[in-house]
């Protein structure tokens, strides 16, 4: 068996934490039970993967392993779980052992399933509860004036989003990109703030990275400008956000945070944007460190890509249809006004909170973008070829190559214009701001980091490509123009993974090359090169990487038709970082492959979280 792992590990099908995790339960199992040594191969290698674990269900009776030529057959369920069983690293719900098998047939690792069960009764219990006794005349007039119903609205989402969130001390506001999500949250911290007669509300604005919250800083600023409210209540909406990790106080030295359960944050309600992008782990950690009295709010696009880490919590969160309980539905329905749908009487706690904006107003009715991307969304394959074949436009392009090693041959043209704009800012000597403004026009998004079409392939030729251009001159490392991604959090820099910064001359240290970084306040930060924590040149990066980012223009180039990461959400959530345009680069199979594949990761969240065999 061993020796069988071996080679699966050769072939990079698991990783050496996986073949020694086995090895280790084996050892304290005192067996070698392929069963046994398999699941806890697999359970680590999934979770590495992204999933929270294996479900049984799914694998028994399955041959796994067949794309590398090295087939292995699972055991049917009854006898896999019976093997399981017997063995002392396995433990049922509650037992203190190193894999958890749920009656489900769920496999964990024990903390993973313990980060669940704390998850789902912090929330549960946040969802359930209701905060004290608000002035309801106060909030009535409020939402009159921060939220004049539309004559064209059935319902206002965005106003029964923001009740919820001042009733509850839990609330989640999902939607896609231009439904307003930032600006309702902005009024939901004025309704707060209005409630209060003036006493102060500790207010704490944060997002995953460091772009991120920039924008969601960006946003609630400009919202708020917008209010019509008394300058007192604009004064008192926080005008900094902060990265998830800063906010929990984590230490590069240390494995512990510094708020958590018996040490809470100081706040009374958080705000956390871009939460698709929070694995379990740090949305547990979240969780524990918000006092019991908090509000919490999350904003998100649940159809986007979901964690790097383990876990799809907002997708968990948003997975059922939400549906009001008829006593809740009757309190919002009074204080609104609004004609909501009618109430489910199989409805729980968490249908309550979660709400999903629908109307866009980023993308019209009209926009190629909108239309691709909710095509997309929902697997209609039909019609998002359609769309990228009968509607091209400067919104709408689409470049079939016939192999991805070559692709940057056949988007010469596209790159030379895209990135055109912000090189001559630089000849230009315009000001760090005004560059980087420029540079944030236009990106290449990729499904790979690696590989034909990968992002560090296509990052080399793109730098080929423009110092033959005459756009730069590459001939050393650093270079003027040279755009550079953080890719490892540094807190005494202020620097975080996902962070870009512009290499140019520096005049105030006689013209030496510095990297320029935009702080969220608007001005900008200049470091030495040989300063900066992990980075590589960005002209191109993984879809991944450009969550929370928005540009103009996108260039998307995709994967093989095969390739396990071509998603739909992997495909939405490139399309939706363009604002008015996107140029696809791929053949057709690889775009429907894509469409047709969902991106599932196996979890017992959503069903514990919506009482479904929890």
């Amino acid at each position: 068996m061993w020796a069988y792992l071996d080679a699966l590990r050769q072939q990079a099908q698991l990783s050496d934490l996986d073949v020694h995790f086995a090895r280790l339960l084996a050892r304290l199992a005192a067996s070698e039970a392929p069963p046994l040594v398999m699941a806890a191969c697999l359970t680590s290698h999934w979770t590495n993967q992204g999933h929270v674990c294996i479900d049984l269900n799914a694998l028994a009776g399955q041959t796994l392993f067949v794309q590398c030529g090295m087939p292995w057959q699972a055991p049917e369920l009854a006898s896999w779980t019976q093997t399981l069983r017997a063995s002392a690293v396995v433990g049922h719900p509650g037992d203190f052992r190193p894999l958890v098998l749920d009656e489900r047939g769920r496999l964990y690792l024990y903390r993973y399933w313990d980060y669940e069960q704390q998850l789902t009764n912090d929330l549960q219990q946040r969802a359930a509860g209701e905060v004290p006794a608000l002035d309801e005349a106060r909030l009535c007039a409020s939402l009159a004036r921060l939220f004049p119903t539309p004559p064209t609205l059935e319902c206002d989402w965005q106003k029964i989003a923001a009740v919820v969130a001042v009733l509850k001390r839990f609330c989640v506001i999902a939607g896609g990109p231009g439904t307003g999500k930032t600006s309702t949250v902005a009024r939901v911290l004025a309704l707060l703030l209005e409630q209060t007669d003036g006493h102060p509300l500790r207010i704490g604005l944060a997002a995953p990275t460091g772009k991120a919250a920039a924008r969601l800083q960006e946003a609630v600023r400009h919202a708020t400008h917008q209010l019509p409210v008394a300058a007192a209540i604009r004064a008192a909406i926080p005008t900094e956000a902060s990265t998830l990790h800063r906010l929990l106080g984590a230490r590069p030295d240390a494995p512990t945070l510094r708020y958590h359960r018996d040490h809470p944050l100081p706040l009374d309600v958080l705000v956390v944007d871009e939460a698709s992008m929070v694995d379990l782990a740090l949305m547990t950690r979240l969780v524990q460190a918000l006092p019991a009295s908090a509000r919490l709010i999350l904003l998100g696009d649940h159809a986007q890509l979901a964690s790097v880490e383990a876990g799809a919590v907002l997708g968990d969160l948003c997975g059922a249809a939400p549906a009001l309980s008829a006593p809740f539905r009757a309190r919002l329905a009074h204080l609104t006004g609004e004609a909501l749908p009618p109430a489910s009487p199989s409805a729980s706690a968490m249908g309550d909170v979660v709400m999903v904006l629908r109307q866009r107003y980023r993308f019209g009715h009209d926009s190629g973008i909108g239309a691709l991307a909710q095509a997309v969304h929902h697997g209609d394959t039909v019609t998002a070829l359609h769309l990228l074949r009968t509607r091209p436009s400067a919104e709408l392009t689409w470049t079939p190559v016939p192999a991805l090693a070559e692709c940057h041959l056949y988007l010469a043209t596209s790159i030379l214009t895209g990135f055109r704009p912000y090189l001559e800012c630089i000849k230009a000597h315009a000001t760090p701001a005004e560059v980087c403004a420029a540079f944030e026009r236009f990106r290449v998004l990729c499904a790979h980091r690696s590989g034909p079409g990968g992002a560090l392939a296509l990052n080399e030729h793109i730098e080929a490509l423009l110092q033959s251009a005459h756009l730069i001159e590459a001939r050393h490392t650093w270079y003027p123009g040279r755009p550079v991604l953080i890719t490892q959090n540094d807190y005494p820099l202020r620097l975080f993974n996902g962070d870009v910064g512009i290499t140019l001359p520096d005049p105030e240290a006689d013209g030496q090359l510095r990297v320029h970084f935009p702080t969220a306040e608007g001005t900008m930060r200049r470091l030495s090169p040989v300063r900066l924590p992990i980075h590589e040149t960005v002209y191109a990066m993984t879809v991944h990487k450009s969550q929370g980012s928005e540009f103009e223009q996108v260039l998307l180039v995709l994967g093989e038709a095969h390739s396990p990461v071509m998603t739909r959400e992997l495909l939405y959530t490139g399309i939706t970082r363009a604002r008015t345009g996107v140029h696809i680069c791929g053949e057709a199979a690889a775009f429907q492959a894509a469409v047709g594949q969902q991106l599932q990761r196996a979890s017992g969240l959503r069903a514990m979280l919506w009482g479904d065999g929890g």
